[in-house]
Formats: structure tokens, C-alpha cells, sequence
């Protein structure tokens, strides 16, 4: 594996950090929480207890069940791809590729929106590692062999729907919310924030990694493969987060769609079936090009 011993050092202290981080976040504090209005004249509920103590109600609950999934999901996926990576298979760097997406998606999202408390510069070097980490996962992968890992058997089409499916609903989920608020006085709800963070990296980076996604894979590109593998990957850890946001949200009495309580964990279930079914049909050696000669021994 390309990169490795650059990710031998880098992975260590990820892993500790959002460790660190994810209890934090989850560690329990008495408070009361409070009424406040915002400097746009938005009434919030500050939440006034533990590590979020300044963020809303509605916001520590969305990232207290982020913090679940990562400590629950993203930290062993991260541990055991990593692994798995390491001893050369290939099913494991796509695993860990996806996997420090969402890392990278938590602590970008973190570092931008969390209101400021102890652990901002955890937030910050998370960001920083896992973007370069991402990055050189991304980089050892060997674009001209890459295709002929993967079974004919793939369901290539079932992928891209999927993917354009969950792209499409994201943008309109977001375009709903934003639209009505161009040609009129009103805004979105911002709640602490300044801007809609949040809906500027789905509607920049995810929905369209989902489309090019889509589109490269039903073209049979190896960036399409990739980017495929990386896109389903993330958008499992990723719905799984916002539907566990969403019953949290519903827990603490905060405003949530009834639409999305629904759609992203249908989303969830399918971008996790697609992820199954594109690993299972990964080959670990590279087929050959001769019809009958089976699988070679050149790793990728």
C-alpha cells in the first residue's frame, strides 16, 4: 500500500482524538437550558449544559448523536479498515478511504460550526489529519488496474441510482429551505450559527460526489469505482448520523421533518445494501485480461 507509513502515524492520533472528542461530547452535565434571542432576533434554546454548553438544544443533540456514530461506528470501521488496509486488502483501503471521509466531514463541520469550547483545537487538528490522510488514502490507489478488481457482476446502474437518488434528495431537501428565503426578508433557520454551513458542504462536495459518481461508474471509469466506493461509504455513516440527529432532535422537543425521519434512513438502508454489494464484488487480485486464465497474483 502506497502512503502507509505516512497513514502508520497519522491514523494513531485520529482514532485518539475521536475518541477523546466523541466522549466529551457525550459525557452527561446537569444544566438547565435557557431562552435566548440572537443577534437576528432568532429565539433558541441554549443548551447550558456540558461540553456544548453555548450550542442550541437542537445542535448539541444533532452532534451528541454524531458523536455516538463515531464512537459506535466510525472508530471501529476506521481501526479494522485500517488493519485490513495494511495487510494489502483491497476491500480495506476502500473501507478506510470511505471511512476517513466521514471523519473528515464530522470535524470540518465541528471546526466551523460547534460553538467555540475546550476542545476547538482537537476539532481543528482532526480536520487537518483527516484531510491528509483522505487524501493520501485517495492517491494509493492504482487508477489503471483498479476496474478489473471489480466483479462484471456489479450492479453498476443499482449503484448509480442509489447514488443519484440520495444526491438529488440532498439538494432538494436544502434548495427547499433556502429558496423561499431570496426573494423574501425571512431566514432560514440559523439558530447559533452565522450561515448555513452545514447545506453549503452537502450542496459543494457531497451531492455532487454523488452525480460524478454515478455518471464515471455507469461509464466504467476507475475514477468512477473509486469515487462509487467512497461516495456509498460515506453516505452510510453519514445517514445513519442524520437520522440518529433527527430522533435526538425529536427527543429533546426541537423542530424535525417528518420527510427526513424518513428519507435519509431509506437512504441509509440503501446506500448501505449498494456498499455490500460492491464489496462483495471486489476481486483481490487483478483479473486477467484473457478470457479463462482466471485471477493473477499483481495487487494494486
Amino acid at each position: 500500500m502506497r502512503y502507509a507509513n505516512a497513514l502508520k502515524w497519522m491514523m494513531p492520533p485520529i482514532v485518539v482524538l475521536a475518541l477523546i472528542a466523541t466522549l466529551a461530547g457525550l459525557w452527561p452535565a446537569p444544566g438547565a437550558p435557557f431562552a435566548a434571542t440572537t443577534l437576528r432576533g432568532e429565539v433558541v434554546t441554549i443548551n447550558a449544559r456540558g461540553l456544548y454548553y453555548w450550542d442550541t438544544a437542537s445542535s448539541a443533540a444533532q452532534m451528541q448523536a454524531n458523536d455516538l456514530v463515531m464512537l459506535v461506528v466510525g472508530l471501529p470501521l476506521l481501526a479494522i479498515s485500517f488493519w485490513l488496509a495494511r495487510r494489502g486488502s483491497l476491500r480495506g483501503r476502500l473501507l478506510l478511504t470511505g471511512t476517513l471521509g466521514f471523519v473528515l466531514y464530522t470535524y470540518i463541520s465541528m471546526s466551523f460550526g460547534a460553538a467555540y469550547n475546550q476542545l476547538f483545537l482537537v476539532y481543528v487538528t482532526l480536520f487537518g489529519l483527516s484531510l491528509y490522510a483522505f487524501l493520501l488514502a485517495m492517491l494509493s490507489f492504482d487508477l489503471q488496474t483498479l476496474p478489473q478488481h471489480f466483479s462484471d457482476r456489479l450492479p453498476r446502474r443499482g449503484i448509480a441510482g442509489v447514488l443519484f437518488f440520495a444526491g438529488g434528495f440532498l439538494s432538494l431537501a436544502w434548495l427547499g429551505r433556502i429558496a423561499p428565503t431570496i426573494t423574501q426578508t425571512q431566514l432560514p433557520p440559523l439558530e447559533n450559527a452565522t450561515t448555513l454551513f452545514i447545506q453549503a458542504m452537502d450542496l459543494a462536495l457531497i451531492a455532487p460526489l454523488c452525480v460524478l459518481a454515478g455518471i464515471l461508474l455507469l461509464r466504467r471509469s476507475a475514477w468512477g469505482y473509486l469515487l462509487a466506493s467512497v461516495a456509498l461509504l460515506k453516505f452510510v455513516t453519514l445517514g445513519l448520523a442524520v437520522t440518529l440527529m433527527g430522533l435526538n432532535m425529536a427527543r429533546v422537543g426541537a423542530a424535525v421533518s417528518v420527510v427526513e425521519l424518513v428519507i435519509f434512513p431509506l437512504i441509509t438502508l440503501l446506500n448501505l445494501a449498494m456498499a455490500i454489494a460492491l464489496l462483495r464484488n471486489v476481486h483481490e487480485n487483478t483479473r486477467r485480461n484473457v478470457s479463462g486464465r482466471g485471477l493473477s497474483g499483481n495487487r494494486a
